[in-house]
């Protein structure tokens, strides 16, 4: 039954980028089109199909790409379209066939109360002939938009996502592929936008029936590579253009306890074992560094930008402090330096003389910091996975 006469429904064009998918397109299209008045298909260079034929007889519009150009180059074609049609929302939904159009409901209902966030779909993961590379995937991103804008989101690679278009025409971006969709979730949270979620289903045909656009290799490469630029822009202490003004929200003050309970509050406060790990990884590594009096403050900096567990990194980095880290950066320096150890290993020769021992213990703590820093991390997600499971298990019996 169609919804269209709905006013938010007007205001909510469905957009569908395509890419060889001919098999799956049209009944994904004509789905959607129970739900919403304007349906966009963007025709991204399809060699398999006339996209355009397969709508002929319908209300359907298509846009067509003369070569594939990529997912996210499909997307702003659409949203600048849709700003001349005077659109407000735009839900995209992929081609392939793995969401199912029922689920917009669930995005309509809550844009009536909310016009200013991302919605994303989450999908159902607990679901037969789901591929590993694709879980795996997920909580991979899921991590890094983590670090870059502290927000936890459940699913960042999900295709079927809402966007409020005046915002969204307002954020620039420059991938073009699928790591459109990574950049604009995290560029978006730095601009003031808030991400939202909703549950849906998901199906995965038998592998054998499956066609993808997704080419694991240089798709992963784009994304990675993006993670990277993005990361490096979340590092400089450089303010972000704000198109939404949020209200500010307290955030109550932790205090320093036993190390056992402090993992356990940590984790209940929605802090992930990986997120543990990062934390304490990057206080081991900042604290074997030569940062005399200003470790405090590096590991504040930088946690502080990557959204990290403050206490975490602080606690931990107490375990470099001297004499132990230091002395075994200045011998690893110093035999760098020399080809042969500093035997003379007294207070007065390696504390006494500190800016002469300055240059050994940076350049042995440049190999020091990674290692130990990997090797913290290691320990630290193990046990703190191992906590949370014993957590869960209690919660369940009680």
């Amino acid at each position: 039954m169609s919804k269209s006469n709905s006013p938010v429904n007007s205001d909510i064009w469905c957009v569908i980028p395509v890419f060889n998918n001919k098999s799956t397109v049209k009944e994904v299209a004509l789905g959607c089109r129970k739900y919403l008045e304007h349906i966009l298909v963007v025709d991204d260079g399809s060699a398999d199909a006339d996209i355009k034929a397969l709508f002929k007889n319908s209300d359907i519009q298509v846009l067509k790409h003369p070569k594939n150009l990529g997912k996210g180059r499909a997307i702003r074609t659409a949203l600048d379209f849709i700003q001349k049609q005077a659109g407000k929302f735009m839900l995209t939904i992929d081609a392939d066939g793995q969401h199912y159009p029922q689920d917009i409901d669930k995005f309509i209902s809550l844009l009536k109360e909310d016009q200013t966030s991302i919605i994303i779909g989450c999908r159902d993961f607990k679901q037969n002939n789901i591929p590993g590379k694709s879980q795996f995937g997920r909580a991979f991103s899921n991590f890094w938009l983590r670090l870059e804008t502290g927000a936890v989101i459940g699913d960042t690679q999900s295709g079927l996502r809402c966007y409020p278009v005046k915002y969204l025409s307002q954020i620039k971006t420059s991938g073009n592929y699928y790591d459109f969709e990574t950049e604009i979730l995290t560029r978006a949270s730095w601009s003031g936008l808030k991400i939202r979620e909703v549950p849906i289903n998901v199906f995965y045909p038998e592998p054998s029936l499956r066609v993808s656009s997704f080419h694991p290799f240089i798709d992963n490469l784009r994304i990675s590579l993006m993670h990277i630029r993005l990361l490096g822009r979340r590092l400089l202490p450089i303010p972000y253009s704000k198109v939404v003004r949020l209200e500010k929200t307290s955030s109550p003050v932790n205090i320093f306890i036993h190390p056992i309970k402090l993992i356990k509050t940590l984790l209940k406060e929605n802090d992930s074992p990986l997120g543990l790990a990062s934390s304490a990884g990057i206080g081991i590594f900042l604290g074997v560094l030569p940062l005399v009096s200003i470790h405090i403050l590096a590991v504040l900096y930088l946690t502080n930008r990557l959204h990290l567990n403050k206490i975490m990194a602080l606690s931990i980095q107490n375990l470099c402090v001297p004499p132990l880290v230091p002395v075994a950066c200045i011998e690893l320096g110093h035999f760098m330096l020399y080809r042969k150890w500093l035997t003379d290993v007294s207070w007065q020769v390696v504390f006494g003389s500190i800016p002469e021992r300055l240059w050994e213990w940076f350049l042995g703590s440049l190999i020091l910091a990674p290692i130990l820093a990997l090797i913290t991390a290691i320990i630290i997600y193990f046990i703190t996975r191992a906590i949370q499971r014993k957590m869960i298990s209690h919660a369940e019996i009680s």
